[in-house]
């Protein structure tokens, strides 16, 4: 591992000693650098003088953006202007002293401002480049702008969500930014585990589409051996039931999944349909299958008269796999979630304090951590350029003065 003087809190977090530039805007790139920060990398968001736009995203609070308090957490920041020699100059020599690069430009955008990894690894033979945009660094759409919705519906994704009467819906979460940004930083650890036995970096190439159309991974055959096209399904899980969304007394949403035959047997216990799972109708997850819409309507039923609550408690103790539909409200009232330290308050320079989500996976020995929120647009310029380039006071306000860095 390499070695570049990292902060003591960092010491006990398995990528402490890696540097990482970030070179990303919005939300699948700065997750992926996020996830390398959370685990004890030194990261080095380097942003345009507008900033990067997922500061406009979200809410607000006094000014400070809250989403970026959470992505861009544990990371220093630069501001610097690549459309200047100066700032190019200063992101070369960051990179050069990097172990990853994470960005999520256009294609072709790096190799314009001649950092194309083939001239980059030449100074930094080891260097890893993570490579985030919609289509891929190769093919005939990789000329094409993608941001994650965009790519739902190319893979498909979008075709499936939603109610099977009504137009595709969209996701209200950025799930499959969230997904590449997972792939990215595993992509990037298997490299690295290559540059260990070889000392060699690469490219780690992961398209927005790409990683939508890999949640097809039971479509794909079906369709190439059956021709399969599968519709939307709304709450339901296709052939299976009960499996879906049904309603309670108080206005609730309970989500059971009874996905085998013994599980529906414990099910019509709790409801007090123990001849449910005798009768030859719905005694087989096959025969369940054909007769969706008379389980699910005898099933809602019963929940109809039932606050959540209480279906919950009947469920958990009949062992039956059951969740109320949470708002974000019931998350924070949950104990389970603090006890699992997802919802984590740290101190915040402007707000007193602000709670964020916590850090995903756990590690028995070396587990992440939340060190601080994310800084202001720029706000480390100057240590970073001290600490990473050696620069002196005069360098760095003759940066400035050039408009090469704010």
């Amino acid at each position: 591992m390499s070695d570049h003087g990292q902060p003591a809190a960092d010491a006990a977090r398995p990528l402490s000693g890696y540097r990482v530039v970030e070179l990303c805007s919005t939300i699948a790139g700065p997750v992926c650098a996020r996830l390398f920060a959370d685990f004890g990398a030194d990261v080095v968001k380097v942003e345009p003088p507008e900033g990067d736009a997922a500061r406009n995203m979200g809410h607000h609070d006094q000014g400070v953006s809250l989403y970026c308090a959470s992505m861009l957490r544990n990371k220093r920041t630069v501001c610097a202007d690549l459309k200047t020699p100066g700032g190019l100059a200063v992101v070369r020599g960051l990179i050069a002293r990097a172990d990853f690069v994470v960005e999520n430009f256009r294609p072709g955008t790096l190799e314009r401002l001649g950092l194309g990894y083939d001239t980059l690894s030449r100074d930094n033979p080891g260097l890893i480049l993570v490579r985030i945009s919609g289509y891929g660094q190769t093919g005939p759409y990789r000329h094409l702008p993608g941001y994650g919705a965009i790519c739902e519906a190319v893979g498909g994704v979008r075709h499936l969500t939603g109610d099977p009467d009504r137009p595709p819906a969209r996701v209200a979460l950025a799930t499959t930014d969230y997904l590449t940004a997972v792939y990215a930083a595993f992509g990037a650890m298997l490299a690295l585990e290559h540059r260990r036995r070889t000392g060699r970096g690469q490219v780690v190439d992961t398209a927005l589409y790409e990683t939508a159309f890999s949640m097809l991974e039971s479509v794909v055959p079906a369709h190439a051996r059956l021709g399969v096209v599968p519709t939307r399904q709304g709450p339901r899980l296709m052939n299976t039931a009960p499996n879906s969304l049904y309603p309670t007394r108080d206005g609730s949403w309970v989500l059971l999944a009874a996905n085998n035959d013994a599980i529906f047997s414990r099910l019509a216990r709790a409801m007090g349909h123990p001849e449910w799972a005798e009768d030859e109708r719905w005694a087989t997850q096959i025969a369940r299958g054909k007769r969706v819409d008379e389980m699910d309507a005898m099933v809602s039923g019963w929940t109809s008269a039932h606050d959540a609550a209480e279906v919950v408690a009947l469920m958990q103790a009949a062992e039956v796999p059951v969740a109320k539909v949470y708002s974000i409200a019931d998350i924070f009232a949950d104990p389970h979630f603090r006890a699992r330290e997802m919802l984590v308050d740290i101190p915040h320079p402007v707000l007193g304090q602000v709670t964020l989500a916590g850090v995903v996976p756990r590690l028995s020995d070396t587990p992440g951590a939340i060190v601080e929120p994310g800084h202001e647009r720029g706000a480390d310029t100057d240590a970073v350029l001290r600490d990473w380039l050696g620069h002196d006071p005069p360098a760095i306000a003759a940066l400035r003065a050039a408009g090469a860095v704010l």
